[in-house]
């Protein structure tokens, strides 16, 4: 699976004490919501949407659940493949784990919540995500200056 997450300069949102607010801008700002989002369905606005719903109403609001695709999409009124859709995009920032889930017949299904039941703790597995990145991208720009260094002084020489 990759790893994704839009990384912008921004100002902590803690002055702001409303969660949908909150929320909105900073799904906003690492890059859950596509740029310029329309939701397609009769959502009125991005708080009717689909992706916030899944990620607020029922990853947030009830990080001690764990939750099955098809009662997502019962729930949200969509698709099976948009609730993938938008939980893949959740586990490319890491913090979405898999748990099986017992069913009333017995059998166990694979569900969805927020790792550990805490956003906070979750976020770790993000911020070491962007650590390596971080790494890699300064171990890549440190390599294209050698061999840029080395490239400029032969053809310095032949001049």
């Amino acid at each position: 699976m990759s790893f994704e997450l839009n990384v912008v300069s921004n100002t902590p949102l803690t002055p702001l004490s409303n969660l949908d607010e909150v929320a909105i801008l900073f799904l906003n700002q690492i890059g859950y919501f596509p740029k310029g989002y329309d939701p397609k369905t009769e959502a009125t606005d991005i708080r009717d949407s689909v992706p916030y719903k899944l990620m607020v109403d029922h990853f947030l609001l009830r990080m001690d659940r764990a939750w099955i695709v098809e009662d997502l999409a019962v729930s949200l009124g969509t698709t099976k493949a948009t609730v993938y859709r938008h939980i893949n995009k959740l586990k490319g920032f890491d913090i979405l784990e898999e748990m099986n889930v017992d069913q009333p017949d017995g059998s166990t299904r694979k569900g969805y919540r927020i790792r550990y039941g805490n956003l906070s703790k979750a976020w770790n597995f993000t911020e070491a995500h962007v650590q390596v990145a971080m790494e890699n991208y300064r171990k890549t720009v440190d390599h294209l200056q050698e061999l840029s260094s080395k490239k400029g002084e032969r053809y310095a020489r032949k001049r």
